[in-house]
């Protein structure tokens, strides 16, 4: 038998579970529940934390594993945005998260992997209106996950803007903790003051996220629950990394974004997608114990 196999299961939706036998390490991907990630176990410890109950429960939000945020990261102002003189409504983080993904194929030659996509439609109109096509592949392959994205603007003689991004819940046993990262200062959301960055964020009894600055390496690591540390590396295109937590409940989240909230009001550091052109990126996660 291969030390790849990809199985699927059903568990309330249909889940597809990657595994590589020879790092003990699975991953659980439910497409109809917004393509989302909700279990990654590397080199035998689970880093996801997951509120089963969110993930359950067909139209709530999802609170654990790795949301998928497109075309948005983060709120707009109102939940609103105006692009060419017309007004929309959109739902914090966008609405790739809240939407059903179509499996386009599975492979277990050389990694176990899962190619999943989201097309424009009708529902996705309303709030953004333009065609696309997100392509996303998940594989496991050396005790490490892999996200291959791509983004393709599919609408006719009319750029695209988007920021896409991720939401990642680790299991976490403290919430001030080292973070390994260049970045200097970080936006302290509490109170919209920009702070320098020692080396530890301490997130007890903060409400609000906070946003690492002047990162000039595309990666961070930090402890996760069990001992060990994580470890993401992601593509030049994701600027920044968004820090946050709930107090009492056991998990960080560390999302590396390409924007920063608000950036569909203020349209300074928009994606621009040319008609017809696509963008790869890649993110990987990989467990240190």
């Amino acid at each position: 038998m291969s030390q790849f196999q990809v199985n699927s299961y059903t568990d309330t939706f249909k889940i597809y579970e990657l595994i590589e036998e020879s790092t003990s390490s699975r991953i659980r991907v439910c497409p109809e529940r917004g393509g989302i990630v909700i279990g990654c176990q590397l080199n035998g410890l689970e880093v996801f934390y997951l509120d089963k109950a969110t993930f359950e429960h067909p139209t709530a939000n999802i609170r654990g594993g790795n949301p998928i945020l497109f075309p948005i990261c983060g709120q707009l102002e109102n939940k609103t945005y105006t692009w060419n003189g017309q007004s929309y409504e959109m739902a914090n983080h966008g609405v790739a998260r809240t939407s059903v993904w179509e499996v386009a194929g599975t492979n277990t030659d050389g990694e176990a992997s899962i190619t999943i996509v989201l097309r424009s439609n009708e529902e996705t109109k309303q709030s953004f209106p333009f065609d696309f096509e997100v392509s996303f592949t998940y594989a496991l392959v050396n005790g490490e996950l892999h996200i291959r994205q791509q983004y393709r603007n599919l609408t006719e003689g009319e750029a695209m803007p988007f920021y896409a991004g991720f939401h990642p819940y680790f299991n976490a046993d403290s919430k001030k903790l080292p973070y390994e990262t260049d970045a200097t200062t970080y936006l302290d959301y509490n109170d919209m003051v920009e702070k320098p960055y020692t080396g530890e964020l301490d997130l007890d009894g903060m409400v609000e996220s906070v946003t690492l600055l002047g990162a000039k390496k595309r990666e961070i690591a930090f402890p996760v629950s069990g001992g060990a540390r994580v470890r993401m590396t992601y593509d030049d295109i994701f600027k920044y990394v968004q820090v946050w937590s709930v107090q009492d409940k056991p998990f960080v989240c560390v999302e590396p974004w390409m924007a920063m909230t608000g950036e569909l009001n203020r349209q300074e550091e928009l994606v621009m997608l040319e008609s017809g052109e696509a963008l790869n990126a890649n993110l990987t996660i990989s467990c240190e114990r």
